[in-house]
């Protein structure tokens, strides 16, 4: 290059040609409102115990294991809005749960295995003792596993001579509001398992308690079917959101 072609040059830049601007830095990403939510919950829920806690931030934090990362409350809200309680949220079925957006085949197969812990724990509580002498804990028992079924459902608890816990059986499952029962069968099954009596159990979906004039006649049916056996019909429980009905407390027995 000549020293014209210099001069020209450095009339062209003024001094001397400028130096590249430095790279320009990437502005901070704002961080997700949700940012160390997780971390303050599980802290909440450790100092003050998990019974602080309001339904929905309970649900949060047990989704927490299934979705891993990601804010969950309003998936945690959106359940209780559908269902109306926890009890609610974990007697609704697989194929129920997943028609609320953003709950797959994991997060609904977690909820249903934690209803399924809280029934076995409250069934070992029944099984401990006599059935009939521990009324609360049955009554405890039955309502977590059928107050928000939303199909009804007959089952019978089988009780040995000394009123212990046999067996805990679904007989049938029905539609919205019938579930058809045979005596003969209830029967045939006592005697499989060698029971001396029985609990009778279903729930109204409806929520009402109060036994229907259909449920009068088949429970004297059975208690019938029964009497030659020397099966005993202990008494009748119908389960609904509202409450407990119990024929024997009804004197219907």
């Amino acid at each position: 290059m000549t020293n014209g072609e210099v001069s020209d040059l450095s009339a062209l830049w003024g001094a001397a040609p400028p130096s590249p601007s430095p790279a320009a830095k990437p502005a901070k990403s704002a961080r997700p409102h949700f940012h160390g939510h997780r971390d303050r919950l599980r802290e909440r829920a450790v100092g003050g115990g998990l019974a602080a806690l309001p339904d929905y931030e309970l649900i949060e934090l047990y989704l927490f294991r299934t979705i891993p990362r990601g804010d969950v409350k309003p998936l945690a809200k959106a359940l209780l809005a559908r269902f109306g309680s926890v009890g609610g949220v974990l007697g609704a079925s697989i194929d129920e749960l997943k028609t609320v957006s953003g709950v797959g085949e994991a997060v609904a197969l977690d909820l249903k295995l934690l209803q399924e812990a809280t029934l076995r724990v409250g069934r070992e509580q029944v099984a401990r003792r006599p059935v009939i002498t521990s009324s609360s804990q049955l009554q405890t028992y039955v309502k977590a596993a059928l107050a928000h079924e939303p199909r009804e459902q007959f089952r019978v608890l089988f009780l040995d001579k000394k009123n212990q816990l046999i067996a805990d059986e679904v007989l049938n499952r029905g539609t919205v509001d019938h579930a058809p029962v045979y005596p003969r069968e209830v029967m045939r099954r006592a005697l499989e398992l060698s029971s001396s009596a029985i609990i009778l159990i279903h729930n109204h979906p409806s929520g009402d308690p109060s036994p229907s004039g259909a449920d009068v006649a088949m429970t004297r049916e059975i208690i019938e079917a029964g009497r030659s056996l020397r099966i005993l019909v202990h008494d009748h429980l119908v389960v609904g959101r509202d409450g407990i009905a119990s024929f024997k407390s009804l004197g219907l027995l």
